[in-house]
């Protein structure tokens, strides 16, 4: 039995990693606050480690860079994530519930 969601590893290189800091954000308890930061709107710029939850438009970040497939969890919203590509060829999430 295979998962749909997750890559075959021997076919990609090798995730880069990224050390996080924490940014400010305080409407998560204090070990989580490094992996979520405020969006800055349309104009804010992701990283490859950085994507946008459609609920509340929270930065979630992660230690290892994100690609299609992926799994996340939205602890300000309580949300289930998956990265997915979108139409325009950028990491986008849907909602799982």
């Amino acid at each position: 039995m295979t998962d749909d969601t997750i890559t075959d590893a021997a076919d990609e290189s090798p995730r880069r990693r990224f050390e996080l800091e924490e940014t400010g954000f305080n409407e998560v308890p204090r070990k989580w606050r490094k992996f979520y930061r405020y969006w800055g709107g349309p104009d804010d710029e992701l990283g490859p480690n950085e994507i946008v939850c459609p609920v509340c438009k929270v930065v979630i970040r992660s230690r290892r860079e994100l690609r299609p497939g992926d799994r996340l969890y939205c602890m300000p919203c309580m949300s289930r994530l998956v990265v997915v590509m979108g139409p325009d060829g950028k990491l986008d999430t849907e909602v799982v519930y």
